[in-house]
């Protein structure tokens, strides 16, 4: 999506400020479940030779939210595969009393479907589990993506500045203001219609949230030594730009990038920059 510049003074109606970019034609794709220790997993998988590229949805969403990414990484030779954790969208939510390890649950994942390195690409709560999986199981990652996540770290510095910028009343905000950039709901009914409509199936029943294997902290962040990709909106109520740097601190090792005009899900918002990001990103792995 772009957005044309009007000069001061200019009429309203000169350009358009908003240029939607329809969803793409999907890549074909094999659909299956895997047994997770009690549950199963919906997924997806392109298939193919090229070197995998695991998606991690954002805790409002689920794996049929990568509609503009899946297209796009097949075309680019890769192996694109999405799934729905424990309880969204066409997975079983299994014992929510017992929901399990997510890390756990993507290692056998790739085991299932007999996957060497993979590359993982995560939004917003799947960076938690996509961060946690890097550290649990290194060997498996070539490289790590992490997209509007405030990560889940548990330090109290950080604590307070997700205080800071969350107070108790934002958490009974709706879910597309949270998430969807003032540009983004203005100037594309249509988008926030399609995106509403893959929030309200994500979670047909009870929330489930798999567990952490380890507590996130500023030390095990820096242990990761994996090429790094941290990406944010300019507009995310989450991860604002000054939260993403304060990530970067502690991964100087990461390539950084502010998509503008972009809340919370920039690969849905902006999915022409983003993945232009993504794939020129992947490409320096290869």
């Amino acid at each position: 999506m772009t957005s044309n510049s009007l000069s001061a003074g200019a009429p309203a109606t000169r350009a358009p400020m908003w240029e939607p970019v329809p969803v793409p034609p999907q890549a074909p794709a094999q659909e299956g479940m895997v047994d997770v220790d009690g549950s199963r997993l919906w997924y997806w998988d392109t298939a193919g030779n090229g070197t995998p590229v695991i998606l991690l949805h954002a805790g409002t969403q689920s794996a049929a939210g990568w509609v503009y990414q899946q297209p796009v990484l097949a075309a680019a030779g890769y192996r694109a595969i999405g799934y729905s954790r424990r309880g969204y969208h066409r997975s079983d939510p299994g014992d929510v009393d017992n929901p399990g390890y997510g890390a756990d649950d993507l290692h056998r994942l790739l085991q299932h479907l007999k996957l060497g390195k993979v590359h993982l690409v995560s939004a917003a709560q799947g960076g938690f589990f996509a961060i946690d999986y890097t550290l649990a199981y290194p060997e498996n990652v070539c490289s790590l993506t992490v997209v509007s996540s405030y990560m889940g770290i548990t330090e109290a510095d950080y604590a307070a500045v997700n205080a800071r910028l969350r107070p108790p009343f934002f958490a009974k905000l709706p879910h597309d203001f949270q998430e969807l950039s003032p540009s983004y709901r203005a100037g594309n009914p249509e988008g926030l219609a399609a995106w509403q409509a893959l929030e309200h199936q994500a979670i047909p029943g009870k929330r489930v949230t798999p567990k952490m294997k380890q507590p996130l902290t500023w030390a095990r962040l820096e242990s990761i030594e994996h090429p790094t990709l941290l990406m944010t909106g300019d507009s995310d109520l989450y991860t604002p730009p000054s939260l993403l740097r304060m990530q970067a601190q502690h991964m100087p090792h990461a390539e950084v990038h502010i998509v503008t005009e972009a809340g919370h899900s920039p690969y849905w918002e902006q999915p022409v920059v983003f993945n232009q990001i993504l794939l020129g990103f992947l490409a320096k792995q290869r």
